[in-house]
């Protein structure tokens, strides 16, 4: 009996899994939570792609750098209790997945471009040269660094040279190791010394910190909530990383060079040199069927009005939608933005 039991259930999952896919025009996205940016975005393509019929069922914990692989590999949704036990604060915000392959997806745009070349959190990987590009929507996310204004440290330097155990509060990105190093310091120094490196993204970690580091946006967002919380409840001195750092990041990481806007954050309060990554890419696989990755460019074209309302600060650039780095553009996209012209 209990086999049969068990029989049943597959075969109702496998049904349902056939109900879903582009063929079915349900097609799923792999996203993260409603409150993060790919699941932000996933909502947009959703309401983007409902005027053609399309009813889009978004994964809203096919995030962190399993994305990519993910959808590239089309994948099943992983088990929503391993990120509800990650991080109980999502529960709200990342209801159960579809239970049919990934199809389609949103993720960082750097985070694309390593998958498809298998470097980055993908060196241990095969390139997934299967990967395409459909759009790639602008998100600018800068690196900031601050520290406690009553420490009075004006530079990072000081900490190496005061050898006082440092509380160093990290967010997105992996660029706060890289830039600790560049001072001479490292997790296993900092953490021997009595220092701790904490995960901005926890709650716990954001009241109790002496330098914080790392992509930050105006977005309340969970991956950016440190930058968001820490600016209103502390006075925060914003340092000025030297030039040859910022050189070496934007070289080694693919950032762009920009100014970290005047008033972005409470205590910022003129323009800052640093470097930024900015694109959130839209993205499917080489066997994506042509009709619909152009379907998705144009709804998204058509339908630039619905990311002004997202809680992201996302933009729509005609002269970079078609290009995220060296990812490959996919062919149904690409007619579309030849058809208007935003390729030359």
């Amino acid at each position: 009996m209990r086999g049969f039991v068990l029989f049943a259930i597959a075969l109702a999952g496998w049904a349902g899994a056939q109900d879903l896919g582009i063929k079915a025009k349900k097609p799923v996205f792999g996203g993260a939570c409603t409150v993060c940016p790919w699941g932000a975005m996933g909502d947009i393509v959703k309401q983007a792609l409902r005027p053609y019929g399309y009813d889009v069922r978004v994964c809203y914990n096919c995030s962190g750098a399993d994305a990519p692989r993910i959808v590239a590999d089309a994948k099943l949704p992983p088990p929503i209790e391993e990120l509800w036990k990650r991080a109980p604060f999502l529960r709200n915000q990342a209801p159960p997945p579809p239970n049919a392959p990934v199809e389609f997806g949103a993720t960082g745009a750097q985070f694309l471009w390593d998958a498809y070349q298998g470097t980055g959190a993908y060196a241990h990987d095969k390139p997934r040269t299967n990967l395409r590009l459909i759009a790639n929507i602008q998100s600018p996310t800068y690196l900031i660094v601050a520290a406690r204004k009553e420490l009075g440290i004006t530079d990072l330097s000081q900490i190496r040279q005061k050898r006082w155990p440092v509380r160093v509060l990290t967010s997105v990105g992996s660029q706060a190791m890289e830039v600790l190093a560049y001072y001479g310091m490292t997790r296993q120094a900092i953490e021997s010394a009595g220092g701790h490196i904490g995960n901005g993204m926890a709650e716990a970690e954001r009241t109790n910190f002496d330098v914080a580091i790392g992509e930050g946006t105006l977005a309340n967002a969970p991956e950016f909530n440190m930058w968001y919380e820490i600016s209103q409840k502390f006075d925060l001195s914003y340092l000025q990383l030297p030039d040859g750092l910022l050189a070496k990041l934007a070289k080694d990481d693919e950032m762009e060079r920009a100014d970290t806007p005047d008033g972005l954050l409470r205590g910022i309060d003129h323009p800052m040199p640093t470097v930024a990554h900015t694109g959130v890419a839209v993205y499917g696989r080489i066997d994506t069927p042509d009709d619909f990755a152009y379907l998705v460019s144009k709804a998204l074209d058509e339908h630039q009005d619905l990311l002004q309302w997202s809680l992201l600060n996302f933009s729509y650039n005609t002269h970079t939608v078609f290009k995220a780095y060296g990812v490959p553009l996919h062919p149904g996209a690409a007619r579309y933005y030849r058809e208007r012209r935003y390729i030359k």
